[in-house]
């Protein structure tokens, strides 16, 4: 081994490159934290609509639930959404998907109906939340692809888990929405990395002479 390789290898890391590496972690826990925003957005557009059991309840308490979300959302993104495209792409998203899956299964609650209910919901999410990721995002594409699998993901883990879906919420429960988010934080690290520490570089040790 050269004396510049033995430098290289035996040099410790610093500060700065330590906290950079602990960045991806961070981000994607701040992410799935947001789970709380489900729970809540769910309360706060049963208050307001009532159970979704017509057009009217299904807009107006999907779009409660989808502006709740996004502010949680935007929150706990750590800084990489823009929550004014953000909170309204969610609001957007959530508004019109609820109604529209909730039409198209008849407003039912079995495990099927929800899980089809949830995908339709997740796709008009999905589709507006890809136009409101930042311009640097990487295939945006696949925020899209991947909302409708989740959301029925959702839906499918609340029913399984014993929760009362009968009663027609807007959104899933708390135990579904940390899947989601957890896996949703995953594929947000994908398309939107941790961006590099401000002021700090990597420099490259200088060759030692032999």
């Amino acid at each position: 081994m050269s004396r510049y390789e033995a430098l290289a290898a035996s040099a410790p890391s610093s500060p700065a490159s330590a906290r950079m590496a602990g960045r991806p972690l961070r981000s994607w826990a701040v992410w799935t934290a947001g789970f709380l925003s489900f729970p809540i957005a769910g309360l706060a557009g049963r208050a307001v609509a009532g159970r979704v059991d017509s057009p009217t309840a299904a807009l107006v308490g999907g779009a409660v639930t989808g502006l709740v979300i996004g502010m949680g959302q935007s929150l706990a993104g750590h800084r990489r959404l823009d929550p004014r495209r953000w909170i309204p792409a969610t609001t957007i998203g959530i508004g019109l998907g609820l109604p529209l899956g909730a039409a198209l299964v008849g407003y039912g609650t079995s495990l099927p109906v929800l899980a089809a209910m949830g995908a339709v919901t997740g796709l008009v999410l999905g589709i507006a939340q890809a136009f409101a990721l930042p311009g640097r995002a990487r295939l945006r594409e696949a925020w899209g692809v991947a909302m409708p699998a989740l959301w029925a993901l959702g839906w499918t883990v609340t029913t399984l888990a014993g929760i009362s879906v009968d009663e027609q919420f807007t959104v899933f429960g708390a135990t579904a929405a940390v899947v989601v988010s957890a896996l949703s934080g995953f594929l947000l690290l994908g398309l939107l990395p941790a961006r590099t520490l401000a002021g700090t570089s990597v420099r490259t040790p200088e060759k030692v002479s032999q």
